[in-house]
């Protein structure tokens, strides 16, 4: 069966803590479908609701992955930060774990021409050259590099805006949702019980606070993609 393939487990996810939504009080009406009751004044996620949804958006990411398309990762909540970034390193990803800076995608040629100066920076600091400055001048490249290695290090590689983005936290980066709308990029979400889930084209019903329940959801994500990109290098060979 099609649902099997990833492996997802309504146990193990309910150790992660996936189906643990906020409280009652904090309610997006549009995620009703996805609940499946109330315990102690919080409301409850219906597993195999995010079962079925998760499986949609990892066949969607392998599709998108086996066309070499790009996936961007975007977390930038305090708790999601390092998981997002150590993720999406290991897949070969683009991501965003700091502040999505405006204009992204919206004037991406403009973001293009300050990560091309900063992997200009980078260059001339890795071939010597900043050597040949003063000692405050010098200091002053490398405070500007470390602050643009913030700003640009996870999308430095990104030749052109992305075919998707999965978005950790929907209410945190209201505004990657808002471009990736305007420029055409389709949208993974992890949509907790206070989002609105039709705000993205993949909601993935689960808590965005547990770090656990978003590892959990990641690390299929990682498998989904990992396991897609030696398929197209041994397609690409047996061409």
């Amino acid at each position: 069966m099609a649902k099997e393939k990833f492996n997802i487990n309504i146990e193990e996810m309910m150790k992660a803590g996936v189906q643990l939504g906020h409280s009652t009080s904090r309610i997006n009406p549009k995620m009703q479908p996805y609940l499946s009751g109330v315990r102690n004044r919080v409301h409850i996620i219906d597993l195999e609701k995010t079962k079925e949804k998760l499986t949609e958006a990892l066949d969607f990411i392998q599709s998108i992955i086996s066309e070499n398309k790009v996936l961007l990762l975007v977390g930038t909540k305090i708790g999601a930060k390092a998981l997002v970034k150590s993720v999406a390193q290991d897949c070969n990803l683009p991501y965003v774990s700091e502040r999505w800076l405006g204009g992204t995608f919206t004037n991406f040629n403009s973001i293009l021409k300050r990560v091309d100066y900063y992997k200009e920076l980078e260059t001339k600091k890795a071939a010597g050259e900043l050597e040949k400055y003063t000692k405050k001048e010098k200091a002053g490249i490398e405070d500007k590099i470390k602050k643009m290695e913030i700003k640009f290090g996870g999308i430095k590689e990104l030749k052109k805006i992305p075919e998707a983005i999965l978005i950790t936290d929907v209410r945190e980066d209201e505004l990657a949702i808002r471009e990736a709308k305007q420029s055409g990029v389709k949208i993974i979400g992890i949509c907790d019980t206070n989002v609105d889930p039709t705000l993205v084209d993949f909601p993935i019903p689960a808590s965005d606070d547990a770090l656990s329940s978003l590892r959990y959801i990641l690390e299929k994500v990682k498998t989904a993609v990992k396991s897609t990109k030696p398929k197209i290098k041994a397609e690409k060979t047996e061409k």
